[in-house]
C-alpha cells in the first residue's frame, strides 16, 4: 500500500483554506475515486490528471486509487488542484519521494500534455499558505511574478509536470519549449477570454493611450472642488446635471486624485482582481485606486458578486480601494442600487448562496451620475423638457433616499455656456496639481487620527466627531437649524461633519469653522449658504 500527501488551496471568495491532498494506492482493481466535495470542474481532474502523468512519461499506477481532499466538509472548486493531485499520486506510487511534497503547497492546472496553467486567485491562495506557516509553494511560471509578492515565501515556477518530477527528484531538468515569435501565445488564465483595453485599476474605463487629466474638464469649478473634496476624505459623490456636461469627464479623473495604494491595501486589491481573473500579463501588483465602471443593465450578481455555486467578487469588490462610477443611475434596476446601502456603511459585502455565505471587501467610493428626467432637459435653460410632471418625480425615485443620505456631496452640473467651452484663458488645474493638495489633506487626517483605526473623515463614527473631533463654537449653528426643521437627518449631520473636517483639512484649518461647516451644507443639500461662499463656486 502507497500514501502520500501534500497541500492545495480552496479559495472561498477571496479568501484561500489549506486543503489536504491525500493519496492512496491499494491492491485491487484499477480505479480512480476522487473525495473531499469537488465540483464538477475538479471532478474532471481525474482525466486531467491521468492525461498529464502518461505524457509526462510515467506509467499509470494499475492499482485501486483514492484521492481525498481534507477538510471534506469545505466546497473546492475548479482545475488549481490538478499539480497538487498528481503530485500526491506519484508520491503513493513511489515516482517521487512523499517527504519532498509534505511541505509544499502546490497551485495550478494540468494540460493533457502534461503543461501546467495559471488558473485564479495565486495571490490569495498564497497568502493563505503562507499564513498557515507554509514557506515553499509551486505555481506556475507565469503566475510566478503573483506569487512572489508574499513575503518570506518560496516561490517555484513550472512550465510542465516533467520539470517539477525532475526538480524533486533531483534529477536534470528538461526544457520545454517556449512560443517562437509570430505563434499566439497561450492565453494567461486557463478558460478565459483575453479582456482587450482593460488593465487593473482601469476596469470600465475605455481603451485608449490618452491619460485622462482633470485640465480636460472645461469649467465645472463647483464640481471640481466637489471631486477635490472626495479624494481628500473619501467621500460619496453624486452628480446630476443634463448629458454632455461632463459628469462622467469628472469621474473618469477622480482616481488620478486619489494617493497611490499602500502595500497593504495593494495586496488586497489585486487579491481580489486575481481572484476575478482580471490581472493582465505583466502586472501582478495592483498600485493605483482601481476604478469601475459597469453598465446600467448590471445585474445583482454582477454589482455585489454572485454565480453559480460559490459567489465570485462583484464590481464592489473590484473597486475596493478605488472608485465605483455608476452612471446613468437612475437607470439601474432599483434592487440593484438598494443593495449597495450595506458596502457603503460597513465596507463589505456580505453574499449568501446556497453553497454557502462569505464575506467579501468592498471599501469603495462611490460616485453616481444621473439626468435630471428620462429626456435630460428637465429645468434646462432652454424649456424643451417635455416630461410629465409624474413622469420625472418617479425617474427621480429610482434613486431611495436612504441611498442618497449614505451621500456626503450632491453636486448639480450645470451645461457650459459658449465662453467656458472655447475660453482661451488661464489653462485649468492638471490633476497632478490637486492630488498634492489631496495628499497634503490625507497626512493631515493621518495625522490627527494616528493611534486609531481611521484612516480618512469618512470612516469616523459620528459620536466621536461630536465628542473627540468638535468644530469650532458656533460653527454648527445652520446645521443645526437644518437638523430640528427635518431637512438633515442625524446620520446627515454626521456626513455634513466628516465633509467639514475635510473642507478645513484642505483649508490648512486646526478645526473646522462656519465657513467649513456651511459649504459641507451647500454641497450636501444644494442650497446657498451666505454670500461668502459665492465665490468659492464662481
Amino acid at each position: 500500500m502507497g500514501f502520500a500527501r501534500t497541500c492545495a488551496v480552496a479559495l472561498v471568495g477571496v479568501d484561500g483554506v489549506l486543503v489536504e491532498v491525500q493519496a492512496d494506492l491499494e491492491p485491487g482493481v484499477t480505479a480512480f475515486t476522487l473525495v473531499g466535495l469537488p465540483d464538477k470542474s475538479l471532478t474532471e481532474s481525474r482525466d486531467r490528471v491521468r492525461a498529464a502523468i502518461v505524457n509526462s512519461g510515467v506509467a499509470w499506477p494499475q492499482k485501486k486509487l483514492t484521492v481525498g481532499l481534507s477538510p471534506a466538509s469545505v466546497p473546492k472548486g475548479g482545475s488549481g488542484f490538478d499539480i497538487a493531485v498528481a503530485c500526491a499520486i506519484l508520491a503513493a506510487a513511489e515516482r517521487v519521494d512523499p517527504r519532498e511534497i509534505a511541505g509544499l503547497t502546490m497551485i495550478g492546472e494540468l494540460g493533457l500534455d502534461g503543461s501546467v496553467r495559471p488558473v485564479r486567485g495565486v495571490l490569495p491562495a498564497v497568502l493563505a499558505a503562507a499564513d498557515a506557516g507554509y514557506k515553499r509553494v509551486v505555481v506556475p511560471e507565469q503566475a510566478a511574478p503573483e506569487a512572489s509578492l508574499v513575503p518570506d515565501v518560496t516561490v517555484l515556477g513550472v512550465r510542465s509536470l516533467r520539470q517539477l518530477i525532475a526538480l524533486l527528484t533531483d534529477e536534470p531538468v528538461p526544457e520545454e519549449e517556449t512560443p517562437q515569435d509570430g505563434e499566439p501565445p497561450a492565453p494567461f488564465l486557463a478558460g478565459l477570454p483575453a479582456l482587450p483595453d482593460t488593465a487593473p485599476g482601469l476596469i470600465g474605463m475605455p481603451g485608449t493611450e490618452h491619460v485622462v487629466d482633470l485640465a480636460d474638464v472645461a469649467g465645472q469649478t463647483r464640481a471640481r472642488h466637489a471631486l477635490e473634496i472626495a479624494a481628500a476624505g473619501r467621500h460619496h459623490v453624486f452628480f446630476e446635471g443634463p448629458p454632455g456636461a461632463g459628469k462622467t469627464m469628472l469621474a473618469e479623473r477622480l482616481p488620478g486624485l486619489l494617493p497611490a495604494l499602500t502595500p497593504q491595501e495593494s495586496l488586497e486589491v489585486t487579491a481580489v482582481h486575481s481572484v476575478a481573473g482580471a490581472l493582465p500579463p505583466g502586472q501582478p501588483l495592483v498600485s493605483r485606486p482601481p476604478y469601475c465602471a459597469p453598465h446600467h443593465s448590471a445585474t445583482m450578481a454582477a454589482l455585489v458578486g454572485g454565480g453559480s455555486g460559490l459567489p465570485r467578487p462583484g464590481a464592489v469588490s473590484l473597486a475596493h480601494h478605488g472608485v465605483l462610477f455608476l452612471d446613468e443611475a437612475a437607470e439601474c434596476a432599483t434592487r440593484v442600487l438598494d443593495a449597495l446601502r450595506q458596502p457603503l456603511e460597513s465596507g463589505s459585502i456580505v453574499v449568501a448562496r446556497a453553497a454557502g455565505m462569505m464575506r467579501m471587501p468592498a471599501r469603495f467610493l462611490l460616485v453616481l451620475a444621473a439626468n435630471p428626467c428620462p429626456c435630460g432637459l428637465y429645468g434646462g435653460p432652454g424649456g424643451e423638457c417635455e416630461c410629465r410632471p409624474a413622469t420625472v418625480r418617479r425617474y427621480r425615485a429610482r434613486l431611495s433616499g436612504p441611498l442618497l443620505d449614505r451621500v456626503d456631496l450632491r453636486v448639480g452640473v450645470e451645461p457650459l455656456a459658449r465662453h467656458q467651452l472655447l475660453a482661451h484663458g488661464a489653462p485649468s488645474e492638471t490633476s497632478a496639481q490637486v492630488a498634492v493638495r489631496v495628499r497634503e489633506a490625507r497626512e493631515r487626517a493621518a495625522a490627527r487620527f494616528f493611534g486609531t483605526s481611521w484612516t480618512a473623515n469618512s470612516e469616523v463614527p459620528g459620536h466621536e466627531l461630536r465628542t473627540r473631533y468638535p468644530a469650532l463654537p458656533g460653527a454648527l449653528g445652520e446645521a443645526e437649524e437644518d437638523l430640528e426643521c427635518g431637512r438633515l437627518t442625524a446620520r446627515g449631520l454626521d456626513r455634513v461633519l466628516r465633509v467639514a473636517w475635510t473642507v478645513a483639512d484642505l483649508a490648512g484649518h486646526d478645526r473646522p469653522t462656519h465657513e467649513d461647516v456651511n459649504l459641507a451644507l451647500e454641497l450636501r443639500t444644494g442650497v446657498r449658504r451666505g454670500a461668502a461662499l459665492q465665490g468659492d463656486f464662481a
